[in-house]
């Protein structure tokens, strides 16, 4: 089903055999926008609602897999610590993968960075399962992730020259990663923020997850725009290690550098996506700033 099905996509979910044996007849499905990676639907019926997610096969990046088997293993692993949905399901279907899981219903408008660094700091004391991915790790590694990002544009000069100079070695002691977590992606309720979208969770440096909520460019794209500094700060220090919080200055260049390479990326994908091209621009400001 591709995106430009949607308008009659909930009927067609919600007449599947598959999704039948699952949810009955008769919920009511809404199609749920802003997203940008795969299909989402929410479904009420009696007093549950449930999400049902649609995974679009071809919606990987060179920074954000798109792998439903990792989600489900993340759901189930954090099935009681109340930072990610109850999974339901997990089904094939004749439109694709789709993984259920229970709606977590929002009780303010925007996760506060406060908020935010509460529960990575939180998600980043549970033991990662067996079989995460791990991104790159330390300077070399994150600079070398831009560097590919960067030959797969056709437009890759002006950012090279910003390639900064850092050394920082890789980290010694791993933890569970989200691996995209932006504003978009935490519902902020009565009893903290609850992570979704795990469809790139890893194992790693969990300066890579502080540097992707910090990065102005996914801030612009999936929250209410870049955070102030005194934002920034009261995140980090609200994240409560001060050991993270100043590997994660020290490698604020190279963090930024790799986001600004895919943002390029995403700007020569998107065309006349004007949002994409002022998210490089934010990104090479933060650069600046931090190198």
């Amino acid at each position: 089903m591709k995106q430009s099905d949607c308008a009659q996509g909930s009927a067609q979910m919600a007449s599947d055999p598959v999704l039948r044996k699952w949810i009955p007849g008769g919920a009511v499905w809404e199609r749920l926008t802003g997203g940008r990676t795969n299909l989402l639907w929410r479904v009420n019926f009696g007093d549950d609602v449930l999400v049902v997610k649609l995974f679009v096969e071809s919606a990987a990046t060179p920074m954000f897999p798109n792998d439903p088997d990792a989600e489900v293993a993340a759901l189930r692993c954090l099935d009681t610590t109340g930072l990610a949905p109850k999974l339901i399901g997990d089904v094939e279907t004749r439109h694709g993968r789709c993984v259920i899981y229970r709606h977590v219903e929002s009780t303010q408008p925007m996760v506060t960075p406060i908020g935010m660094a509460h529960a990575l700091a939180s998600l980043h004391r549970i033991s990662p399962f067996k079989g995460m991915r791990q991104p790159p790790s330390g300077s070399r590694a994150v600079l070398a992730q831009g560097d590919r990002i960067l030959a797969m544009c056709r437009d890759s000069g002006r950012l090279a020259t910003f390639r900064p100079t850092v050394a920082v070695e890789p980290v010694q002691q791993t933890v569970f990663l989200h691996g995209d977590p932006v504003p978009a992606n935490a519902v902020p309720t009565d009893t903290g923020v609850c992570l979704i979208d795990w469809q790139c969770p890893a194992q790693g440096d969990p300066a890579e997850d502080l540097a992707v909520f910090l990065s102005p460019a996914m801030q612009l794209l999936y929250g209410a725009g870049p955070l102030s500094r005194i934002e920034v700060e009261s995140f980090l220090a609200a994240y409560g290690d001060a050991i993270v919080t100043d590997r994660y200055k020290s490698l604020a260049s190279a963090f930024h550098w790799r986001m600004a390479a895919y943002c390029q990326w995403r700007s020569e994908q998107s065309g006349s996506d004007g949002r994409d091209s002022e998210a490089l621009e934010l990104e090479i400001a933060a650069l600046k700033d931090a190198s």
